[in-house]
């Protein structure tokens, strides 16, 4: 379509057909799934060890970039708590002006991807990218004048990571069928768990090690782990881009920036008119998918900063929680046939707002209290997302499931700076990091409360579509 096509020959969500071969039964090359499969694996520990639970809880948000007369000051002082607090809520801010520009940027980029068949070759550019900004932060020295950089190369490398998981999650598809689909997501979800917990024991490991002698000064010992992950991506991410072929070209046309949002908007009023349900589900979920990343993103800020771990306890933390997640989210699978998806994600979504009040509640208590509730919150996010997925593809309309999973990774990105600018709003108004806890949990609270908005034959684990 060329650039000043009307924009209501545009086609809608009806008219798009869900991405399949020739013969959609048809095995797929092991080799293809693996491949497929290790590109999670690779890109995981900008998320476990990056993001979560080292760089940024013990080192950019550490007192090695607050003003230097304040850190003889320590802990208890209300100057020095005052600006651990300001860089928590500063990491919070930027964090959301990266889900801003994903939630600006993924819808468009992902139909231009689909339309022009080069899905691959914008995960490999986003894919690019995140590596290039994990190098980056080697450059982020300890000092106050390096933290926005710092941020910024945080964003910035989560604004790809969420664009390249918009492409990947698109092409399972390409590497399943409709008999193992489930089976193959299951694959990649796992590894990806499995991913973070074998890099955060090589980080373990290493600080038991002392790092073998090397100069750990200015931060070296942060910086080298960031360029590792980098490494890391690049050894493991490859085999997607050999062994998985690109997408064909989707039956929709190359459309303009501003006409892309026309296409979007044409398909929500489809499904108002025709599944206002599934409609209502990606509204509730996009909330509290957000809320659930929140949960990871600041746990181990909130960990280090309000309960006083140390840097091994952080990492020991991290290694359990995703343990604690992956475990739960096999469980909890059984009982999403038995009981419905929609009751699991009910039941997991309030125990972690009645987990991350409690967790705020009982500070006081010390270490122990987030130990427990810690794991409790990890062990209800893997589930309510594993849920999730399963209920999006039981409300589906029938012939239509590729293009809602499309709508449902586009309106869970729109949705991605909520939690991040609630934590962050939270500690700027009351100036300690362990409020912003609260700031995460309203989001979940409010997906939460969406949620019992949706009401489909999916409730009771019935396979109908809506």
């Amino acid at each position: 379509m060329s650039k000043g096509a009307d924009p209501s020959d545009l086609p809608s969500v009806r008219d798009a057909m869900p991405l399949e071969g020739d013969d959609a039964s048809a095995p797929i090359p092991r080799s293809r799934v693996v491949a497929w499969a290790m590109w999670d694996w690779a890109t995981q520990p900008f998320n476990s060890v990056i993001i979560t639970f080292v760089f940024t809880a013990l080192y950019l948000t550490s007192d090695s970039f607050i003003d230097p007369e304040l850190v003889p000051l320590g802990e208890g002082n209300e100057d020095y708590d005052a600006a651990i607090a300001h860089l928590t809520s500063s990491l919070g801010w930027g964090i959301t002006a990266a889900g801003v520009f994903v939630a600006l940027l993924a819808p468009v980029l992902g139909q231009r991807a689909d339309a022009s068949g080069r899905r691959k070759a914008w995960l490999g550019v986003s894919t690019a990218l995140l590596v290039a900004s994990m190098f980056g932060l080697f450059f982020v020295q300890a000092a106050p004048s390096y933290f926005w950089l710092g941020v910024g190369l945080i964003a910035a490398g989560s604004v790809m990571s969420e664009i390249a998981g918009v492409n990947y999650n698109a092409m399972l598809v390409q590497v399943s069928t409709p008999k193992t689909v489930g089976r193959v997501s299951g694959l990649g979800w796992g590894l990806g768990y499995m991913g973070g917990i074998v890099a955060l024991i090589i980080v373990v490991v290493a600080t038991g090690a002392d790092w073998w002698g090397m100069d750990t000064s200015n931060g070296m010992a942060f910086r080298v782990i960031a360029v590792g992950c980098a490494i890391w991506t690049i050894l493991f991410g490859w085999a997607v881009f050999v062994f998985v072929p690109e997408a064909p070209r989707a039956d929709r046309p190359t459309v303009g920036l501003f006409q892309g949002y026309v296409v979007l908007w044409n398909d929500l009023k489809d499904l108002w008119r025709h599944a206002r349900s599934t409609l209502w589900f990606l509204l509730a979920s996009a909330v509290y998918r957000d809320g659930l990343a929140g949960v990871f993103t600041f746990g181990a800020i909130i960990a280090a900063k309000s309960f006083g771990f140390s840097n091994e306890q952080v990492m020991m933390f991290g290694i359990a929680a995703n343990l604690i997640a992956g475990a739960s989210t096999v469980i909890a699978g059984r009982f999403d046939d038995r009981v419905g998806p929609r009751t699991v994600i009910l039941a997991a979504l309030t125990v972690i707002v009645a987990s991350g009040v409690l967790v705020v509640a009982l500070q006081a208590v010390g270490a122990v209290a987030f130990w427990v509730l810690g794991l409790v919150l990890s062990a209800c996010v893997g589930p309510a997302q594993a849920a999730s997925r399963s209920l999006l593809a039981r409300v589906s309309p029938k012939g239509r499931e590729a293009e809602i999973f499309g709508l449902y990774a586009t309106t869970g990105r729109a949705a991605s700076f909520l939690a991040p600018a609630m934590w962050a709003l939270t500690i700027d108004i009351t100036g300690a990091t362990i409020w912003g806890t609260l700031g995460v949990i309203f989001v979940v609270l409010v997906g939460l409360v969406l949620l019992t908005q949706v009401h489909t034959p999916a409730d009771k684990g019935a396979s109908t579509h809506a």
